[in-house]
């Protein structure tokens, strides 16, 4: 059997009772390491479970997914996700290529950032489609992801974004001469997600647009969702780009329309709540 088992936000002790005794069963135990990170290392974990984990890079889901699957096809082996095991469409992968193998698998869900961020007040039934913001780097600006915050802000609705992680990657110089050389980790903040979008909306105006996304539109900012030095901020696109969040792992919601419930919440991790006096035009009619 092969079991998907998702760990929560936080930290060891946020696995579900179940997902524990199915963890402390399995002969061999893997821990997805490139989606997303816990705020405890491999090390606590494997204190808490009493198990070794094998760690596996995206390297080894996506290119030696078949090793995972071997093994699964002899013994009861876990596979460990930070979230939920169907927040990425990689695991979705795994499943479907168990399944022509005619291996049995089982999930065990748990918390993802899909559905804690309505820890900062924003209703969940009014997000739109999410997106992913990608590091730019000095030759590769994409600005596709804006276009779907603007269709959801055009339809009303909230927009949450996942800030990009690199874990295990390699430069273009080091990919190309087939090293395996890899960067240090980098995670993207709620400041540099700010950053690139105000810069996509002075060049929207440079083309002679006027984007329905501003330097006034309405945010929040969150880190460590999950974890007990958890933040959250809100205010303006403007304000995210400075605002001083901590550690990652970040993420941002630009909102839309909003109830006056959602209002009175986001209030609550104002930066200014002179911010909210000017974005009336937010306010659900």
């Amino acid at each position: 059997m092969l079991y998907l088992i998702g760990l929560g936000l936080g930290d060891a002790k946020d696995i579900t009772v179940k997902g524990l005794e199915v963890v402390k069963h399995c002969r061999k135990v893997y821990l997805e390491a490139y989606t997303s990170a816990l705020t405890v290392g491999k090390e606590a974990l494997e204190e808490f479970y009493g198990r070794e984990l094998i760690l596996a890079d995206r390297e080894t889901v996506e290119q030696e997914a078949d090793n995972i699957l071997k093994d699964a096809d002899l013994c009861d082996v876990a596979f460990l996700v930070v979230g939920d095991p169907f927040g990425a469409t990689t695991h979705s992968d795994l499943v479907l290529r168990a399944v022509k193998l005619g291996i049995p698998y089982r999930v065990i869900h748990n918390a993802s950032i899909m559905n804690a961020v309505g820890c900062c007040g924003l209703q969940l039934y009014n997000f739109g489609e999410t997106v992913s913001v990608v590091f730019w780097t000095d030759t590769w600006k994409p600005e596709s992801f804006f276009d779907k915050i603007q269709k959801n802000t055009q339809n009303g609705m909230h927009t949450l974004c996942l800030l990009d992680i690199k874990v295990k990657e390699q430069s273009l110089e080091n990919l190309m001469k087939g090293k395996k050389i890899y960067e240090s980790p980098r995670y993207m903040s709620v400041n540099q997600a700010a950053e690139q979008l105000l810069a996509i909306v002075q060049n929207r105006r440079l083309q002679g647009e006027e984007p329905e996304v501003t330097e006034n539109t309405l945010c929040v900012g969150l880190a460590r969702v999950g974890a007990v030095d958890q933040k959250i901020a809100s205010g303006t696109l403007q304000q995210m780009s400075t605002v001083e969040l901590g550690g990652p792992l970040h993420s941002m919601i630009i909102a839309g329309n909003m109830h006056p419930l959602e209002i009175d919440m986001l209030k609550l991790f104002a930066v200014d709540e002179s911010s909210f006096e000017d974005n009336e035009c937010q306010r659900s009619t």
